[in-house]
């Protein structure tokens, strides 16, 4: 069984739509796909039918911003009711600020040279409300100003660098209470892209299970094969299961779908826990 649980599509900041993403994964190889767009459930319909349609196992999904002691996380929920009316009414709180911050980020590209980003970030977004950062980036490879999107990140939408706008998202505790509320499983998302201390992390983790969560994606395509081990051994620790996910935005933007090795075969896989 190939298990990707961790993509996205143009309801957030992918590239490819709903129906397109279910089926480019079913066509190199997935069995079980979880659509998990930005604080956003909009494309779950389109993508449930789609994998009907190719005989895919689709698994109803959700990535929820989270500001954490200052830091930007992200928590995915798996198995969730899109009906579910806390969590949408919680995703709607989250998305407000969406706009409001690109228009803040376009103003300070512009600031040190780079002008039309945020109309030109918007003009990509397919789902207006969800423009992001990533629709900055790639706005930015179309232009030429940077050869990569990875790049644009590096260079300019970070901490420390000039086009980087802190936002406030949503709490720990209430991203977690929405995600379970709506009968979902809580997965921490990438956890070595935080850059977080070790002790940091352990606090995070820590926190993170008190207040319900239940797993972490070990296997991702933002983490090396040194971090595949890492986090393996802080999900035996926790007592957390693992979960796997490529984190696919489109092609060519990092990893592919399906694409990723196996967990480690001696943790809980997160499918197995959550009976899917």
């Amino acid at each position: 069984m190939n298990f990707d649980l961790h993509c996205h599509s143009t309801a957030s900041d992918g590239a490819l739509a709903p129906g397109a993403v279910v089926r480019r994964a079913s066509e190199r190889g997935v069995t079980v796909l979880a659509l998990t767009d930005h604080d956003q459930l909009g494309g779950l319909e389109e993508a449930r039918a789609a994998a009907a349609e190719c005989g895919l196992g689709f698994v109803d999904g959700v990535e929820v911003s989270v500001t954490w002691r200052g830091s930007t996380l992200h928590v995915v929920g798996l198995q969730v009711d899109p009906q579910d009316r806390a969590l949408q009414a919680g995703l709607e709180h989250v998305r407000s600020g969406r706009v409001r911050r690109a228009k803040l980020i376009g103003e300070a590209l512009a600031r040190c040279g780079i002008e039309g980003s945020f109309d030109g970030a918007l003009a990509l977004a397919e789902n207006p409300a969800m423009v992001s950062r990533t629709h900055f980036a790639r706005y930015l490879v179309q232009q030429g100003t940077v050869a990569e999107t990875k790049a644009v990140f590096r260079d300019y939408l970070v901490p420390g660098k000039p086009g980087y706008v802190p936002h406030q998202w949503s709490e720990l505790a209430d991203a977690l209470s929405w995600i379970t509320g709506a009968g979902g499983i809580a997965v921490l998302a990438h956890p070595g892209r935080y850059g977080l201390s070790a002790s940091a992390l352990g606090e995070l983790l820590a926190e993170f299970k008190d207040r319900g969560g239940e797993a972490i994606e070990t296997v991702t395509g933002s983490h090396s094969p040194g971090q595949y081990r890492e986090f393996s051994e802080l999900a035996r620790h926790f007592g957390l299961a693992a979960s796997r996910g490529s984190d696919f935005h489109g092609p060519d933007e990092g990893a592919e779908l399906g694409s990723l090795p196996a967990l480690d075969g001696t943790l809980e896989p997160v499918w197995r826990r959550a009976g899917f």
